[in-house]
């Protein structure tokens, strides 16, 4: 029998309104510091992959920061949101590598695309969103609610829309318990196995689609893995899979509707200089329409990073075709992409040990580049 989930974070929109503790404003402190460590690494004239966290030494108050995010995604609501850094000061490409720093300090980042991208630029450029391959960080449109592909996603707000583009997040334990209550039959079926397209966006080793289940459980802790728009993708592009059944759509179906319901889903907006970090198996996040202004220059831009977290709790088993590794304090996670290269390997590998985090991701590529056959998951 399937029980509610007690463990955190069990929240209603109404509960983070009147607790803000979501929400951490920066203090002249930690901006000094966050900007002493930029200025550092700046200087040292270092490319991407050959940066570590030392490259960036911020000082205790830009720590207190970093470990307010920590606190707030793996113990708390499941998310953080820093507020008033200022950006405006900074050059867009100040601003990419702040980020990067800010991520290589609380994890391990990891590649978001077919190009092995490992900072994506979340802006529009077009592309239809509800296409068997759309990618919605890269369109105007509203999008469903999902999770992506890491513990931890974060976005940095470097302009805002003219109007819209409302940040919507919900809690997937509270919609988890809600549909207990209402839909039982529902959440068992959430509980099977779908199959989710990698967007055309997998490694030459990786089939181009894999099987997990919606919501699961470890060790008593909930984990959900919802992206509509990949299962979706792989009913449309896919014709060897099973079809979804009718109580399969269903199920999609009151999933959504119970996390955009009022009293769960919670609207805040990022303002230039925000930070925001969501817990991807606790809470799943959302995005309304929005209209940009005319100039290309002043275009809604966000910068996305998707990290692996030492601290992230263990994940049940039948995630691994996605995740590739499951247990607490490995890294797991990402789209790899066709541009994993020698450099981007050493560069993980040396970033896991400086976390102290398990590293066998790359096991696939290196028996596919040795000549074996790709790895169907």
């Amino acid at each position: 029998m399937i029980e509610p989930i007690k463990t955190k974070p069990v929240w209603t929109a109404a509960e983070l309104n009147a607790d803000g503790s979501w929400l951490y404003e920066l203090s002249s402190a930690e901006i000094e510091d966050f900007s002493a460590g930029l200025k550092h690494a700046k200087a040292s004239g270092k490319t991407m992959f050959s940066l570590s966290r030392s490259d960036f030494p911020f000082g205790p108050a830009a720590q207190r920061a970093l470990g307010a995010v920590t606190q707030g995604t793996q113990e708390g609501f499941g998310l953080k949101q820093l507020r008033g850094f200022p950006v405006a000061e900074y050059s867009d490409e100040e601003m990419r590598l702040l980020w990067w720093g800010l991520g290589l300090h609380l994890g391990v980042p990891r590649p978001q695309g077919k190009e092995s991208q490992f900072i994506s630029d979340v802006t529009n450029v077009s592309g239809e969103f509800r296409s068997g391959a759309g990618r919605g960080y890269h369109t105007k449109s509203t999008l469903d609610f999902h999770s992506d592909s890491c513990d931890v996603v974060g976005l940095l707000c470097l302009r805002a829309a003219k109007l819209g583009g409302t940040s919507l997040i919900s809690s997937s334990v509270a919609a988890h318990n809600e549909m207990l209550l209402e839909r039982p039959d529902l959440v068992e079926v959430l509980y099977s196995t779908f199959v989710f397209s990698r967007q055309g966006e997998q490694a030459p080793e990786e089939a181009p689609y894999y099987e997990s289940p919606v919501f699961s459980v470890r060790d008593g802790r909930f984990a959900c893995r919802h992206l509509l728009s990949h299962i979706r993708g792989a009913q449309l592009n896919f014709p060897e899979i099973p079809r979804l059944t009718a109580i399969q759509q269903d199920a999609l179906a009151y999933l959504d509707r119970t996390l955009a319901r009022a009293d769960l889903c919670f609207h805040t907006y990022l303002q230039p200089g925000d930070m925001q970090f969501v817990n991807n198996y606790v809470v799943l996040h959302s995005r309304t329409e929005f209209e940009d202004f005319p100039e290309p220059a002043r275009k809604r831009h966000l910068l996305r990073l998707w990290l692996a977290l030492p601290t992230a709790q263990a994940l049940p088993a039948s995630w691994a075709a996605g995740y590739k590794a499951t247990e607490a304090r490995s890294v797991r996670g990402g789209f790899r992409g066709v541009n994993i290269t020698e450099e981007v390997m050493d560069f993980e590998s040396r970033l896991a040990r400086e976390h102290g985090m398990a590293f066998g991701i790359y096991e696939d590529l290196q028996r596919y580049r040795s000549g074996s056959a790709r790895v169907d998951h």
